[in-house]
């Protein structure tokens, strides 16, 4: 028996569980990789901007090197297109680095955090990483409820996280509800919007988080480069929030914590508008195809604003039922019972003929399970 002293808030952690890779369900259901569609991890279909994939073979060679640990270019990118100070900005090996640097610099054993019933699964577990204790709140119709966060501030409260849109409802907080939360959220309270989804929003609905910057000296605003962007493989993902916080931050960040082709591939992709243009269409077109679908088959969804849909089926069972059939025919799409939600799957939005494949096996199971 080993005799290493684990602490308990640590040996109780289960481990996140993202979505299957294709590599690993071609190997065990021997089925070839090129009969796998992945519609399981949010990922953006179309691959990454074309001046993103010629910054990574322009820049390849430069890999010996160690990668500049405060990526001055990459932050004058992310200021140049979105008007935000550099001492504003703090960057990590995708957005989970950046929750999780919350977690380590603004809580302590026995802190809490508070996060909503059905939100991100990461929020629970750097909370739990650090000793702290974490406050799920109930959701109301799968979405943030924001009178019941405040409820559930105490004097113990120093973290507060929220996605928007959420993640695996893809339910969006509108911004006038926010506000008000954010103006009765007591300011020694850090709030951190999670925005992973904000490329695949529509004018009036896209976030202005960037501009309450100043006004809330508490919020930061979480981003990533791995959804619309397509770089969910280099990983990368920045924070920005008031410079006192991202100072603090700063302080126990991992040198060299973002390498040096993302960062020359993220200054290429923000120079790319129309690829997310691009991206936002085949997006929009991919929802209406699949949602369209699951309302011809009578399948009840929650209406999502980000790039995927979680869809409910009979029960537990049946869930689990069409995810081993779609998988058996090569279809990976994502159980959510981890998320409270044991009927439902959660479909990732793909190119046409994806999503046709995925609804015409979805047509193929025994409707006994809707």
């Amino acid at each position: 028996m080993n005799s290493i002293v684990i602490p308990d808030y640590i040996n109780s952690i289960l481990p996140y569980q993202g979505g299957r890779p294709i590599k690993e369900v071609a190997r065990e259901l021997n089925i070839p990789e090129g009969n796998i569609v992945k519609l399981a991890s949010n990922e953006n279909p179309l691959g990454i901007s074309p001046k993103a994939k010629k910054a990574i073979e322009d820049n390849i060679s430069d890999i010996s090197r160690y990668p500049d640990g405060n990526a001055y270019y990459l932050k004058e990118a992310i200021h140049k297109k979105f008007n935000i100070l550099t001492s504003q900005i703090i960057l990590g090996n995708g957005s989970n680095d950046i929750l999780e640097l919350v977690a380590r610099t603004f809580l302590a054993p026995n802190d809490e955090a508070i996060f909503s019933e059905h939100a991100f699964a990461v929020y629970s577990l750097v909370i739990q990483s650090v000793g702290a204790k974490g406050i799920e709140v109930p959701s109301s119709n799968y979405s943030h409820d924001l009178e019941k966060f405040l409820t559930a501030i105490n004097k113990k409260t120093k973290v507060i996280y929220i996605a928007n849109p959420n993640n695996p409802t893809g339910t969006l907080i509108e911004k006038s509800k926010l506000k008000i939360f954010l103006n009765n959220v007591p300011k020694h309270i850090v709030v951190v919007l999670d925005e992973a989804y904000d490329e695949y929003l529509h004018d009036d609905a896209k976030s202005e988080g960037f501009n309450w910057i100043s006004q809330y000296e508490n919020l930061l605003i979480s981003r990533s480069f791995s959804k619309a962007y397509g770089l969910a493989g280099l990983r990368l993902g920045y924070g920005v929030s008031s410079p006192f916080i991202i100072e603090v931050m700063n302080r126990i960040r991992q040198p060299f914590n973002v390498n040096a082709l993302v960062q020359t591939a993220a200054i290429a992709s923000l120079d790319d508008d129309e690829f997310i243009s691009r991206s936002r269409v085949v997006n929009d077109l991919g929802m209406n195809q699949i949602t369209s679908a699951l309302t011809s088959l009578g399948i009840e969804f929650i209406r999502s604003y980000g790039n995927f849909v979680a869809f409910k089926l009979k029960d537990e069972q049946a869930a689990i039922m069409y995810y081993q059939h779609l998988l058996k025919n090569g279809v990976i799409v994502r159980p959510i019972a981890n998320y409270k939600m044991p009927s439902f799957l959660r479909v990732s939005i793909g190119l046409e003929h994806e999503n046709d494949r995925f609804i015409n096996i979805l047509r193929s199971c025994n409707p006994i399970g809707f």
